[in-house]
């Protein structure tokens, strides 16, 4: 009797085990392993991306160890490259994006600039969470117009740092059905904080969806399109009906508002801590920026004078060669492209994909294209420097760092990130003078890359205010 039971409730336990590993991967069935070819020669990522753009053009629709959505909601970034991701990103482009409507963001951006430095006490600070607090607060009413609650943004917030946490936690472990079994648990906390991330996220879109059906569209801040409300002019391909188009689904809005918000706000957060510690840690490049943007009007400066400011633009780029804010970018080819990347290994002859990492970290830091490159050195993108003429998104010509990409599918929210950056920079420079730690002997540069690269330790710097 006694051995019937224990066989009962072992035949049991396996029962439940395998229920709660089913639903865990019920949106994530098992799929091999992709052969990867990492690129860190910049040269070569300037002929897949350009000279063989049609092979190279898709990115990985399962950006994530889970695919939530059975692989059919992405946003821009994984959308498969066609008439679906030409139309979103069409959009995004034409509307909030588009060089003539960064100008009326000038007041949403002096408000968020303007309780960033409010919001930082005088001593030491951890400046990380002060950054993303008033990001994503910017990008939050860019989606949503003005009647976004503050509390639900900071909710977003903190969903949005663990599903980060948890991602890093099971990126360690994928490649295989087994660690999904013996690492049940890091799972589930990610299948959870992807749950919470978009519930918040799909709540705030139908809140928006209600207040646009009970008044006037355009109802944002400064006249602003809010990003939702530009959806709803949307109408992507239609898979059940040719040559039919149809409306976007709140369910499929999510993830591109999702990853608006969190591409903007993170990738310059990042930006900004990291071009702070290369200023606590050589002040005299502080000083020799703080002389520039001294003479500036306003605490925002405008995008006409960010271009006016060189040694600003200069350590932003610097800062974004060396800490590109999304460290690998991925492509997915068929085995045709594979070949022409010319960087095959004969067990691939027989995939019918290959994964393409582009090493963006190390393609900014390649000895053959500059000079000393872990060296922070904004004087090399000045007149006469050896970055002179480079920018964010390289030109098909040459390529020489990819912060925000490059080819067909570079990132449509450059230009506004190095506006972003360079206000929220030169706002803090001018307003405090950054100073290393009384905790510590130095500036910590280590580099942790999560979803995007940030500083394994925060940056805590003592910070006093200038005299104007």
């Amino acid at each position: 009797m006694d051995t019937l039971l224990q066989l009962l409730l072992i035949s049991l336990g396996t029962i439940t085990f395998v229920a709660i590993l089913r639903r865990s991967t019920r949106h994530a069935p098992y799929s091999p392993i992709l052969p990867t070819v990492k690129i860190s020669d910049p040269a070569i990522a300037q002929r897949l991306l350009f000279d063989h753009a049609d092979a190279f053009s898709n990115r990985p629709t399962r950006a994530f160890p889970l695919d939530f959505s059975g692989g059919r909601y992405h946003g821009i970034s994984t959308t498969p490259y066609g008439p679906v991701w030409r139309t979103l990103r069409r959009g995004l482009t034409a509307d909030i994006l588009h060089p003539t409507r960064l100008s009326l963001q000038e007041p949403l951006q002096r408000e968020a600039v303007e309780g960033l430095v409010a919001s930082l006490t005088l001593g030491e600070v951890v400046v990380r969470h002060s950054i993303r607090g008033a990001l994503y607060m910017l990008m939050a009413r860019l989606c949503f117009g003005d009647g976004v609650d503050a509390r639900d943004v900071r909710a977003m917030e903190r969903a949005q740092m663990v599903f980060l946490t948890t991602y890093a936690e099971v990126m360690a472990i994928e490649g295989s059905r087994l660690p999904r079994i013996l690492h049940l648990r890091r799972y589930l906390r990610f299948d959870a904080a992807f749950n919470r991330l978009s519930k918040i996220v799909g709540t705030l879109i139908v809140a928006r969806l209600h207040q646009v059906s009970c008044c006037d569209r355009g109802g944002g801040d400064g006249g602003i399109l809010p990003y939702v409300d530009s959806l709803l002019d949307i109408q992507v391909p239609d898979d059940e009906r040719v040559d039919a188009r149809r409306m976007l689904t709140v369910t499929e809005m999510a993830p591109l508002v999702w990853e608006f918000i969190v591409a903007g706000a993170e990738s310059v957060a990042s930006s900004v801590e990291w071009a702070l510690a290369h200023l606590v840690d050589q002040p005299e490049v502080q000083k020799k920026l703080h002389r520039e943007i001294n003479g500036a009007e306003g605490l925002v400066v405008r995008e006409e004078q960010l271009r006016s400011m060189p040694y600003l633009r200069a350590v932003v780029l610097e800062c974004l060669r060396m800490h590109p804010p999304v460290p690998f970018q991925n492509r997915e080819v068929g085995a045709e492209g594979a070949a022409l990347g010319g960087a095959t290994v004969p067990a691939m002859a027989s995939m019918t994909t290959t994964r393409f990492t582009l090493m963006a970290s190390d393609i900014g830091r390649n000895s053959k294209a500059w000079t000393e490159p872990d060296e922070f050195r904004p004087e090399r993108f000045l007149a006469g420097g050896e970055g002179e003429g480079v920018g964010p998104v390289p030109g098909p010509k040459e390529i020489k760092m990819i912060p925000f990409g490059a080819g067909r599918r570079y990132c449509p929210g450059a230009g506004m990130g190095m506006v972003l950056i360079g206000c929220v920079l030169c706002a803090l420079v001018r307003e405090f003078e950054w100073a290393p730690s009384g905790q510590s002997a130095g500036v910590d540069l280590t580099e942790l890359d999560m979803f995007f690269k940030v500083m394994k330790k925060p940056l805590r710097a003592r910070i006093t205010p200038r005299r104007r």
